[in-house]
């Protein structure tokens, strides 16, 4: 009895151990430093599935004490609310064995939810807009480029045009930052699934499959979220409402990343149902993939998709 008692509280600590290395690993490796960060939740994934949610976030606290001691209290923040809510919800959703879909579903929401509390967290305590601080910050690093440009002789001219479309690429850059954290949370999502899963299966532990990718459905509430886009890009523009037009754009940008996903799900289960060959599907992949109208053909067909299932038409005909 004692050494059950034991065994978990032995493997949470290692399992704390490990994120701690990993944090090591991801501050003072820059190149490797980059991998064992999209991996750091991995640890918390195992310890939840292992031995429960309470088991798991006393780890991540744990870690998170370390780390502090060990590092900076900063980085350790920056770490456990940036990547320790994925891990945790990843987890419990593969120890509670919800669907694969409802696992990635929740894996998302709190790893986009850690990371605006991060920069919520930032914004309380320096008053830093978290928004526009790294943009400040690239912005005087292309000041100081343009200046030495200046010293060795380059056109005004030449400077005028290359700042002119840096001022451009800000803009957008800053209009687009709430999508950025958005992808930045899916692609941390995706790499703690797909490599937890991997982990899950080799340690004998039972993990919940997605379905294969010429099957996956998006919402319908998508579509929605695109008429109220072009609703709000419009009232934003001929109102002068800044705020709704930025929002606006991210929202257009989102659904038709989201549209180009159902679109090429619909594209492979079309190429399955004419039985292409390997070759040739990747060789189709990438044709589209490499034109940005057929990209956007593929998106908006996604998006019409999600209304009329075509998939389902399909097969009704046999």
């Amino acid at each position: 009895m004692d050494q059950h008692r034991i065994t978990p509280l032995t493997e949470s600590g290692l399992l704390a151990a490990l994120l701690v290395v990993l944090a090591m690993t991801a501050v003072y490796m820059p190149v490797v430093g980059m991998i064992a960060t999209m991996l750091w939740p991995l640890p918390v994934i195992v310890l939840v599935v292992r031995h429960g949610l309470r088991q798991g976030v006393l780890g991540v606290i744990v870690a998170g004490v370390i780390m502090a001691l060990l590092i900076e209290p900063v980085t350790a923040v920056n770490m456990v609310l940036s990547f320790g809510p994925t891990g945790l919800a990843i987890g419990y959703g593969f120890h509670r064995q919800w669907r694969g879909e409802a696992v990635f579903g929740a894996g998302l929401g709190a790893s986009i939810a850690g990371k605006l509390l991060v920069m919520g967290l930032l914004f309380v305590l320096s008053g830093v807009n978290p928004f526009t601080g790294h943009m400040d910050v690239v912005q005087q690093t292309f000041e100081e480029t343009f200046a030495m440009y200046e010293e060795i002789g380059v056109s005004e001219e030449d400077i005028a045009q290359a700042r002119s479309q840096m001022e451009m690429g800000m803009q957008a850059v800053s209009m687009l930052l709430p999508l950025i954290i958005v992808i930045m949370g899916l692609l941390d999502t995706v790499v703690s699934y797909l490599v937890g899963q991997r982990v899950l299966r080799r340690l004998g532990l039972p993990v919940s499959e997605m379905p294969p990718f010429s099957e996956w459905k998006l919402p319908r509430g998508i579509v929605l979220l695109t008429g109220f886009a072009l609703v709000g890009l419009y009232w934003g523009h001929s109102r002068d409402i800044q705020l709704l037009y930025e929002l606006s754009v991210n929202l257009i940008v989102f659904t038709m990343m989201a549209g180009a996903v159902q679109g090429f799900s619909l594209l492979s289960a079309l190429m399955q149902h004419f039985r292409l060959s390997g070759f040739v599907r990747a060789l189709i992949y990438v044709l589209v993939i490499l034109n940005g109208v057929f990209v956007q053909i593929v998106a908006l067909t996604g998006l019409f998709d999600m209304l009329f299932d075509y998939r389902r038409r399909f097969r009704s005909r046999g």
